[in-house]
């Protein structure tokens, strides 16, 4: 068990899975900083290995949103809100990472593909304690947030990929219409 754990991701939207994946990175420290990559726009690069994630209409929240949502999410799965911190954690960006993160805590993540693979290079790349917590293949990852993002465009069912607190507060914010506005943007440019 570590003092402290660092585990990242977008959260565009956060979904079940995603809250296993930080449930489990929260198993093996004792706090865990919750870093959510792609911040803001002037930090957010486009990556081979993966250069969708960059796409406006795949990160429609703001960090704001996903704070608030990840903080909800957590306490309502039974962790206390001091067990753990939600910051931004500017990914494409290494040289960054020390004004977010600790870098002497034990940096989480999963790898199901070459962006995966390519995160655990950065992070060794910079000489960082990494756990994998596990690697599967992509056919085996489960939900996905461009999943529960579609289910939402197409107006179909969306609760139960995502933990409650995160379905009524998007709810509150309308993602329903700055999904569809974002989709509607992308759709006019050249």
């Amino acid at each position: 068990m570590r003092d402290v754990g660092v585990i990242h991701g977008r959260f565009q939207i956060l979904h079940n899975d995603h809250l296993k994946y930080i449930l489990a990175g929260a198993a093996g420290c004792e706090h865990l900083v919750v870093g959510i990559t792609n911040p803001d726009p002037s930090l957010t690069r486009a990556d081979p290995a993966n250069p969708e994630r960059s796409n406006a209409a795949a990160n429609p929240l703001t960090y704001f949103q996903r704070y608030l949502m990840m903080k909800a999410a957590l306490v309502e799965a039974g962790m206390s809100h001091t067990r753990f911190s939600v910051v931004p954690f500017p990914i494409n960006r290494p040289k960054l990472w020390r004004y977010y993160v600790p870098l002497d805590a034990m940096f989480f993540l999963t790898i199901y593909d070459d962006w995966g693979r390519r995160k655990l290079d950065m992070f060794n790349s910079m000489n960082l304690e990494t756990e994998i917590l596990w690697e599967r293949p992509l056919q085996r990852k489960g939900i996905t947030a461009t999943q529960v993002r579609e289910r939402i465009l197409r107006g179909e069912p969306w609760d139960e990929l995502v933990p409650a607190s995160t379905y009524r507060l998007l709810n509150e914010w309308g993602i329903d219409r700055l999904l569809k506005g974002l989709m509607r943007t992308a759709e006019v440019r050249p």
